[in-house]
């Protein structure tokens, strides 16, 4: 086999090329109001909230800021929330089901909006989704979930069949699919310094490369032991999703990391850009074996993505699986080359859904199940708006109970079995 990899090829994310990660220089006061764990889109909208609301708002991170999937992600930006109506009506009924549902279309609109009014130059363009079916039996799956929403859920989706598929994607790979015209993109590392931006200018200090050891206290007079030193605070919010750790057990115990991997291919011909992705969509697909792919930016070069691994970290081994995935779908790419590789760790949770509030005094919101542009910009925010009391930082997701398992304790063991049971899921419907 060729090599995939080009002569500049760099093991790490496409997006810090024009965004390159901050290095920060800032001491560890001995006291805040709000300290925040996590430098990420959660992290940083809740201290921009925090600290326009008038509290002395610190933000530490063990790594630079939004060295995590803040600035890792493909960039896509949906609905969000995973599980259908008709599974959370049968669990907590209409009114909750709807609550939860129409926050995900709540954080979607708000993450226009937000990036509009704080003026963000970050790539954020209203694309439109294209889901396609990996097989012919998955297409009226398809048909069927998006075709009599719930009143007041409506996405404005179209069904578009396999001998018009090509108006939206140049291959012959599916069979036919459905476009989400409000899906939108976004350059995530370019968003995340934005967001930088503002909390620095909201007075908000950011102290990188702190990692936090223990968590002491009780609500109200919160003591964190840090590898620079303590500080004490009145609220701390845990904003770690993907890469909760040993701080906070009880959340370990809840948030299932699972890797996500993604490559750049080196530039295409501008002709062949548009030719394979002609109307610049967002691309998913109904494997099972997620993968989402999308044009960069500038137009040029396909950024592909996918979870074709379990415990690989490296993202020199998981860039060959990822380009046969690639080239699986457009043949015309076998001989295209990958200019980057990299990956990140997504916060899953087992009702795959988010979740956000409070126990024993300390705020969190995480597991945002590989949506987390939006809902963990929403949700950052909300939660901000619940350490300042505000009634509108409530959501309906604080009705559902964030569950563990019986012997998990942060190590997600199980997810080699499921990788191989979803490749025979995946090769079977084809």
């Amino acid at each position: 086999m060729t090599d995939i990899f080009a002569t500049d090829f760099k093991p790490e994310p496409y997006w810090w090329e024009r965004a390159p990660r901050p290095e920060i220089d800032a001491d560890l006061p001995a006291k805040a109001d709000v300290v925040i764990v996590g430098s990420g889109y959660t992290g940083l909208n809740a201290a921009i909230q925090c600290a326009r609301g008038g509290r002395e708002t610190v933000v530490i991170d063990a790594e630079a800021p939004g060295w995590g999937c803040s600035s890792r992600n493909g960039g896509q930006i949906s609905t969000s929330i995973k599980p259908g109506y008709a599974a959370l009506a049968k669990r907590y009924g209409h009114e909750t089901a709807f609550g939860i549902l129409k926050e995900g279309h709540n954080a979607l609109k708000w993450i226009g909006e937000f990036i509009g009014e704080e003026g963000i130059d970050c790539d954020f363009t209203v694309c439109g989704r294209f889901y396609a079916a990996h097989a012919s039996s998955k297409y009226p799956v398809i048909a069927k979930s998006h075709g009599t929403p719930v009143e007041g859920l409506e996405t404005d989706a179209y069904m578009v069949p396999r001998e018009n598929q090509r108006e939206e994607i140049g291959s012959d790979f599916y069979h036919g699919g459905v476009v989400l015209p409000r899906h939108a993109s976004v350059d995530p590392a370019r968003y995340h310094l934005g967001l930088l931006e503002r909390a620095l200018a909201a007075g908000v200090t950011v102290v990188p490369h702190c990692r936090a050891d223990r968590l002491s206290g009780s609500a109200g007079n919160l003591t964190l032991e840090t590898s620079l030193g303590r500080i004490t605070a009145r609220n701390i919010i845990v904003a770690t999703s993907g890469y909760t750790g040993n701080l906070t057990p009880w959340h370990k115990r809840r948030i299932i990391p699972v890797g996500s991997y993604i490559i750049a291919t080196e530039p295409l011909t501008p002709d062949l850009a548009t030719k394979l992705i002609p109307k610049n969509r967002v691309i998913t697909d109904t494997c099972k074996l997620v993968v989402y792919y999308r044009l960069c930016p500038e137009g040029r070069r396909i950024i592909f993505g996918g979870r074709v691994s379990t415990y690989e970290t490296d993202p020199v081994k998981a860039a060959p699986a990822l380009h046969a995935e690639l080239t699986a779908r457009f043949p015309e790419l076998i001989g295209t080359q990958v200019t980057h590789s990299w990956m990140g760790f997504v916060g899953y949770t087992f009702g795959e859904m988010p979740h956000l509030g409070a126990r024993d005094g300390v705020h969190y919101s995480m597991g945002y199940c590989g949506s987390g542009v939006s809902l963990a910009s929403y949700f950052g925010m909300r939660i901000g708006q619940q350490v300042l009391g505000l009634p509108e930082g409530r959501s309906p997701l604080e009705q559902t109970a964030f569950e563990g398992r019986p012997y998990y304790w942060g190590n997600p063991w199980f997810l080699a079995p499921a990788l191989r049971y979803y490749r025979w899921q995946d090769a079977r419907a084809s």
